[in-house]
C-alpha cells in the first residue's frame, strides 16, 4: 500500500528569511568586531570604572610566548589560544583573540568600531522589521513562551536527544523554540542593544540616565559581553535543533519559505 507525503507548508515569508540571513551575517561581523574592540582592554570589571579589584576577566600575556586567562580570580594558562595568540600578520603576539576571531584581523581599533556601529544598526533593523512583520501576521503570540509550555520543555529536549520517539504536542513552535524565541527575542537582543548604546560616549553625553542605570560604562561593557556570549549560546542550540531535526528540510524552508512536514 502506498503512502501519501503531506503537501509541503510554506512556512517563512519572504521578510522573514531575509531578515533571518541578514542577521545571520550581521551577527557574526558583530562578534568579530566587538572581539576586536575588546582586544584594545581585554578586561571586563563589574563596577562603574576600570577597577582591578573588582575584575570578572582578564586576558592578557605576562610574559612574551605566554598567555593567560584569569575569571573571577582564577588563572589559566590559554597560550595560542587567548592572550598570546595570531597576530594577522603573519606571527604571534600578547592579544587577546587571535586574528582568525577578530575583524579585522590584524590590530585596528578604529577599523572594529566602523565595523561594529554598521552592522549594529543592521542587526537592529533585522530584529525590528522581524517583530513587527510577525506582530501584524499574528505569528508572534505563537512564539512566547506559556506557562503550559513549561511542563513540556524537558520531553521536547529528549526527543531531540533520540530519548523519546515522538515530541510532546505543540503548535506551529514547539516548546523549546518558543523558549529561544522569547529568551532572544524579549531580553537578550534588547539587552545587547541598549547596553551597546550606553557604552557610546555620544549617547553617554545626550542619555548619561541610560548608562547610569546599568551601573556605568564598564558594567555596561560587561553586560555587553554577556549578552554576546549568550547569544552565541542560542546560536549553538539553534544550530544543534536544526541539525537533529532534518538538515535538509529545515534549511530548505529557510532559503525557499517551503517546509515539508
Amino acid at each position: 500500500m502506498s503512502s501519501v507525503r503531506p503537501a509541503p507548508i510554506y512556512r517563512y515569508a519572504l521578510l522573514t528569511r531575509a531578515s533571518h540571513w541578514v542577521w545571520f551575517v550581521a551577527f557574526f561581523v558583530l562578534v568579530g568586531s566587538g572581539l576586536q574592540i575588546f582586544n584594545a582592554s581585554p578586561n571586563l570589571d563589574a563596577s562603574d570604572k576600570s577597577d582591578p579589584a573588582r575584575r570578572v576577566l582578564a586576558i592578557g600575556s605576562p610574559a612574551a610566548g605566554v598567555g593567560t586567562t584569569t575569571i573571577f580570580g582564577h588563572t589559566f594558562v590559554t597560550t595560542n589560544w587567548l592572550g598570546w595568540t595570531g597576530n594577522g600578520m603573519g606571527s604571534r603576539g600578547a592579544r587577546a583573540f587571535g586574528a582568525t576571531l577578530t575583524i579585522p584581523g590584524y590590530q585596528d581599533l578604529s577599523g572594529g568600531r566602523r565595523w561594529h556601529l554598521f552592522f549594529a544598526w543592521v542587526a537592529t533593523v533585522c530584529w525590528l522589521a522581524w517583530l513587527i512583520s510577525s506582530a501584524i501576521k499574528g505569528s508572534l503570540r505563537e512564539m512566547v513562551l506559556r506557562p503550559g509550555d513549561v511542563p513540556k520543555l524537558w520531553p521536547m529536549q529528549a526527543y531531540y536527544l533520540k530519548l523519546r520517539e515522538t515530541p510532546p504536542p505543540h503548535g506551529i513552535y514547539n516548546p523549546l523554540q518558543k523558549a529561544a524565541y522569547t529568551l532572544v527575542l524579549f531580553l537578550l537582543a534588547p539587552l545587547v542593544v541598549v547596553t551597546g548604546l550606553a557604552l557610546s560616549p555620544g549617547i553617554d553625553a545626550i542619555a548619561n540616565p541610560l548608562t547610569v542605570v546599568f551601573g556605568g560604562r564598564q558594567f555596561a561593557r560587561l553586560w555587553h559581553f554577556a549578552g554576546m556570549v549568550l547569544l552565541l549560546g542560542f546560536f549553538a542550540i539553534h544550530v544543534f535543533q536544526v541539525a537533529t531535526q532534518g538538515f535538509v528540510n529545515q534549511m530548505r524552508s529557510m532559503i525557499t519559505g517551503w517546509y515539508r512536514p
